[in-house]
């Protein structure tokens, strides 16, 4: 079989939920039986997130070779249960620094350098990386929202692969939103026909829709979709609110997600097997509708942002599913704690984490507490500059020296 490739889009805002939506449908393909590997395309110049601040983009999701990626990958991992790697996060960063190194070395033979072919090129080789690896399916999720000045040569370049290759082996997903306006008390297609167009104009016909409402889309509005926005009607598919974040790839398959993708892609019909998933999204009802429930005091330095410690508040949750335990997680800025203070803010709860960062910000706060839970037998985990302060922590209250602490953030200190 030749490697298929399904690239996802999205339009009118971003925050959408591409991510999500191209999970779910990894997840729906493994689920038939088929060996899937998801990828992003990041628009942004950054080589890769690592420098990034987590207000930028949420956290950065390291992979098993070490590897510092967008956060979406966290998504694809814990949907497929697929170890991914650096080849799964591409950014026009990476993509324009080994192009102009290649310049630099004469690989290019005095030739000029060019956004096409040799950026476009670049990017579809991150694609067709893929060919001869055990994959069946390619997902690929090109990031932030068509129309962006960043994204357009990654959209070319998409745009290409569907042109080089079988019409059969690439499938083209837009995600967009369908607003619900209380004054007229009814959802309006309008911005998804403009995306869509745009998109269009670009080189792409999409061969899905997958349409984010928070209400019930009539099928009215759908036919209407489907005739001004060239796409069959069976391929509007409505991706609605629910609950739990793992639901959304069983309300994706009901909807129609993945028989839609496998026609599209000449795929064999193949009765999914999502028994598992199934068990497992009736036992996370179960567990957050019980009365077990833990509380999880997250105290870290980018607290603002739910999506700066996404991997550890899942993680978190997962521990509790396994466990039959409902975890609640509450984000508290060390930057506000004391030793006035402490006992208030944290007395009440059954576990203490300290999560990563960078700076000096806010380590007395981390501090603090690492030691109220210390001295009161809160259980406390570290993580990475967590731990760190946790030894620090231990030196100075314990162990007795003075002036401890690291060189990162005070570089003349006694006991470094």
């Amino acid at each position: 079989m030749n490697t298929k490739f399904v690239f996802v889009t999205g339009g009118v805002v971003s925050g959408l939920g591409k991510g999500i939506t191209a999970a779910s449908l990894g997840r729906l393909l493994k689920n038939r039986g088929y060996k899937v590997v998801n990828q992003k395309f990041d628009p942004y110049i950054n080589v890769d997130p690592g420098t990034m601040s987590p207000y930028e983009h949420g956290e950065v999701f390291v992979t098993d070779d070490g590897a510092e990626t967008d956060l979406d990958l966290g998504h694809y991992e814990r949907f497929t249960n697929v170890n991914l790697t650096a080849t799964s996060s591409i950014t026009s960063g990476k993509i324009y620094s080994e192009v102009i190194n290649r310049e630099r070395k004469g690989d290019y033979l005095g030739k000029t350098v060019q956004v096409i072919p040799h950026i476009t090129d670049a990017i579809k080789s991150k694609v067709y990386n893929f060919i001869n690896s055990d994959v069946d399916v390619v997902i690929t999720e090109i990031g932030g929202t068509i129309g962006d000045i960043e994204s357009q040569a990654m959209v070319e370049a998409i745009r290409q692969i569907g042109f080089e290759v079988d019409m059969n082996d690439v499938c083209y997903i837009h995600v967009t939103l369908l607003p619900f306006i209380s004054g007229s008390n009814e959802l309006k297609s309008k911005p998804t026909q403009r995306s869509v167009r745009e998109l269009q104009a670009l080189g792409i016909r999409p061969d899905i829709l997958v349409c984010r409402a928070d209400q019930e889309i009539p099928e009215k509005m759908k036919e209407k979709i489907a005739l001004f926005c060239n796409v069959r009607k069976e391929a509007v598919i409505e991706n609605s609110t629910v609950k739990d974040l793992y639901e959304v790839p069983l309300m994706l398959e009901n909807n129609g997600l993945a028989v839609q993708v496998c026609k599209k892609l000449n795929l064999d019909k193949v009765e999914p097997n999502n028994v598992e998933w199934i068990k497992l999204v009736d036992k996370i009802k179960n567990v957050n509708e019980g009365n077990n429930e833990v509380k999880i005091a997250l105290i870290g330095k980018y607290v603002k942002l739910d999506d700066s410690y996404l991997s550890v508040i899942e993680s978190l949750k997962h521990g509790g599913y396994a466990n039959d335990v409902k975890v609640s997680t509450t984000l508290i800025d060390s930057e506000l704690i004391n030793d006035l203070n402490v006992a208030d803010i944290i007395s009440s709860y059954d576990g203490i984490i300290v999560p990563g960062g960078f700076g000096e910000r806010g380590i007395e706060g981390m501090i603090t507490s690492i030691k109220y839970a210390r001295e009161n037998k809160i259980p406390f985990l570290g993580i990475c500059l967590g731990m760190q302060m946790a030894v620090i922590e231990f030196i100075r209250n314990v162990v007795g020296l003075e002036d401890v602490s690291s060189e990162e953030f005070k570089p003349d200190a006694k006991n470094p």
